[in-house]
This record gives C-alpha cells, sequence and structure tokens, in this order.
C-alpha cells in the first residue's frame, strides 16, 4: 500500500511536469511592469498556503500523507501556484503560455459524470470530447429527490423518473458506444453533488471526487483528477 501511494503520487508530480511543458519548454522572467495588485487573488493564494501548512501539522511525526490527503494537499499547492501565475502574468513577469498535452491519454477509458454545466464546458475547453460528459440535472434514484427535497410531491416523482431513466440510459449507451471501463464522478461539496456521487458509487462503482469549487478548475488539477 505504502508503495502504491508513492507511485500515485509521483505519477501526479510527473503529469504536473508534462503539464507544464510550453512550446519554448522555457519560462523566461521579465522586469515587472506597473499594474494592480488582484487583492482577491492574492487573499487566495495565502489562503491556500495555510489550508496546505495545516497537513505539516496533521501529519507529524514523519509528515507523511495517505493517498487521500496526498491529493487535497497537493490541490491547494497547486491552486496557490496557479494564483501566482496569474499575480505573476498582471505584472508581466511571466507569460501565459499555450500548453501541449494530450488529453485523449489521460481520460482515455473514462465517462465523466457531474451535476455541474459549467464543469462540462470547462473542461471542453481543455480538449475533452463533450460526448463523454454526462450532466446529470436529476439524481440517480426517485428516492434521492426526497432527500434534496422533502416537500416533492408524490406526482412530481412521475416525470423525474422519466429523466433519471434517461441519464442511466445516455450512461449505459455513451459507455457502450465509445469502449468505456469507467466511470469518475466530479463534483462539487454540495448536496446534489454527493447524493450523486453516494448513488453513483453504489450503481457504477464510480471512483469520486468532490471539490470544494469547480468554478476556476484548471487543465493541470483536471489531469491530477482524471489520472
Amino acid at each position: 500500500m505504502i508503495l502504491l501511494e508513492k507511485f500515485r503520487l509521483e505519477q501526479a508530480q510527473n503529469l504536473l511536469k508534462d503539464a507544464a511543458k510550453s512550446k519554448t519548454n522555457e519560462e523566461r522572467l521579465k522586469n515587472p511592469k506597473e499594474g494592480f495588485i488582484n487583492v482577491d487573488q492574492f487573499e487566495n493564494i495565502i489562503n491556500k498556503l495555510f489550508e496546505a501548512e495545516e497537513f505539516i501539522y496533521t501529519s507529524r511525526p514523519h509528515h507523511k500523507l495517505d493517498q487521500t490527503n496526498a491529493e487535497i494537499f497537493v490541490d491547494k499547492i497547486i491552486e496557490a501556484r496557479n494564483g501566482m501565475d496569474k499575480i505573476l502574468s498582471d505584472f508581466g513577469v511571466i507569460e501565459k503560455q499555450a500548453v501541449e498535452i494530450d488529453l485523449n491519454k489521460y481520460y482515455n477509458d473514462l465517462l465523466i459524470l457531474t451535476t455541474k454545466t459549467s464543469l462540462k464546458k470547462t473542461i471542453a475547453k481543455f480538449g475533452v470530447d463533450p460526448q463523454r460528459i454526462i450532466v446529470a440535472g436529476v439524481p440517480l434514484d426517485p428516492e434521492d429527490m426526497k432527500i434534496l427535497n422533502p416537500k416533492i410531491p408524490e406526482t412530481a416523482l412521475d416525470p423525474i423518473n422519466k429523466k433519471i431513466i434517461h441519464v442511466k440510459n445516455d450512461i449505459n449507451r455513451k459507455m457502450e458506444q465509445f469502449g468505456l471501463k469507467d466511470i469518475i464522478v466530479i463534483v462539487e461539496n454540495d448536496k446534489p453533488g454527493q447524493i450523486l456521487g453516494k448513488r453513483a458509487k453504489e450503481l457504477y462503482n464510480t471512483r469520486l471526487v468532490i471539490k470544494d469549487n469547480l468554478k476556476d478548475i484548471s487543465i493541470e488539477e483536471f489531469i491530477t483528477i482524471v489520472s
């Protein structure tokens, strides 16, 4: 298990190195130009570093992280790094360079299931085939709808159940159409996301990734998630 966790962490680090390769394979720091500090961005960087710092104390005395905590820790560092890049770019110190990545090798066998249309739009811009992304506007079981809305009338469950059947059929069809082996659920840490993730894990033995915020997910974060 220790060797597996070490391999996973090294794999994530290597993927990030691949993602950082630019067309020039070189990043030269320029003299800063005048500009305005994005205070919200700066505060977010500090907060992410503080959150990452907590792992220094919680992992004592050996500072070893299991796979789950390693992913959380690395996510904090990545978010802080992305924020730093944005600020440095604002002041002309670095240039935002196009990233050369063949995403197919990272999500080749995966169907992506989420509750967020915004995530589909974002990762489609990265080059992910939109046909391989399903946005579930309903949970995967009518009973779960009662958890989301305890006051929902029974008469409303029938049309919802039809939508659920449609989503499940869509999952099965795309798994067969693209010859996919696994499903990954990527959701935010809210009730619809938690319920969808839990039910999908029961039905399809999916891998579940819950993030506090999917709005500004970077291509590096996406690669780490699906790898």
